[in-house]
């Protein structure tokens, strides 16, 4: 639904973009970066990113908040990304794209926000629009008291989509519900286990024309570390979820992803991934080695004085 140009950073930081994929489907107020969404820690001004695919640039303010990311894919095509806030919260996101060296317009978009006071909570409208002034969409996200997110209104110029988002909470389970123009789709259940591991059950169960379509379960440890992923396709003649593919994530006890597993059609892929530090382990890593492929991405930081 809103438009953001971090599928490159996916394949840099995918354990951090998992957790934030309800974001990207449903939208709701604008998720502001920090430098704790990519790895870094301290007061670090900027991170250059060498990789196969390209390089990448993120500028952080003082208070470690993203202003600013360049995606280059080679010398003349790259995509710069702004983003500028108020009071904290982001009021603006641009995205400008180049191509053969060449800023287009057509492809250029730019995110609005603003934000009204309305009885018992709160609205924050999205605008979308290109850089040749064409109107793409908007979305109004209204809130509660408590913050939650209980009303999404789509207008994209053809007609307006209507998401109703509710709460329920029993013997410790919360379940998010959406429902959009009265056809049911998407659940989110959340569980923790008070147990010697704290660890938390977070289960989606995606909805195609109101009938069950795919799900995945994740479980986080007690940092909220993703630590197991299954993900399942309804069987319509079983009348049941069949398991499709499993992740199993490893970390070291600085929180470092060291190793991941995926299993799919009885095979198992393995990777192991190896840090330098900038300063010790005590630093932000800045070499990642990925065996066996044997790949690596390099992160040149900067930090303010």
């Amino acid at each position: 639904m809103l438009r953001f140009t971090f599928f490159m950073v996916s394949r840099l930081f995918c354990w951090f973009v998992i957790l934030n994929i309800g974001y990207f489907s449903y939208g709701q107020k604008a998720k502001i970066f920090t430098i704790s969404d990519f790895d870094l820690s301290g007061n670090v001004k900027t991170c250059f990113v060498l990789a196969d695919y390209g390089k990448e640039e993120f500028n952080f303010n003082k208070k470690g908040l993203l202003t600013k990311l360049v995606t280059r894919y080679n010398e003349n095509d790259y995509d710069i990304t702004y983003y500028k806030y108020v009071n904290e919260a982001i009021n603006e996101k641009r995205v400008e794209v180049y191509r053969d060296g060449v800023f287009d317009k057509q492809l250029s978009i730019a995110n609005i926000y603003s934000q009204d006071s309305i009885p018992n909570g709160k609205k924050i409208t999205e605008k979308i629009i290109s850089y040749t002034k064409e109107f793409l969409d908007q979305y109004e996200y209204s809130y509660d008291v408590n913050d939650k997110l209980i009303h999404i209104n789509r207008n994209d110029g053809r007609g307006i989509e209507n998401t109703k988002i509710s709460y329920e909470e029993v013997q410790g389970e919360t379940t998010i519900t959406y429902i959009t123009d009265g056809v049911l789709e998407k659940t989110i259940r959340t569980s923790a286990q008070k147990n010697a591991t704290n660890q938390k059950v977070v289960l989606t169960k995606q909805y195609f024309e109101g009938k069950l379509n795919t799900a995945i379960e994740q479980v986080f440890n007690k940092k909220d570390k993703l630590i197991s992923e299954q993900k399942f396709i309804y069987d319509d003649t079983l009348n049941s979820f069949v398991p499709n593919e499993v992740n199993l994530f490893t970390y070291n006890t600085l929180g470092m992803l060291i190793e991941s597993k995926t299993k799919k059609d009885k095979k198992e892929v393995i990777k192991k991934y190896i840090y330098q530090y900038d300063n010790g382990e005590k630093g932000n890593w800045i070499k990642q080695i990925t065996t066996p492929d044997n790949t690596y991405i390099t992160r040149k930081i900067s930090y303010y004085e």
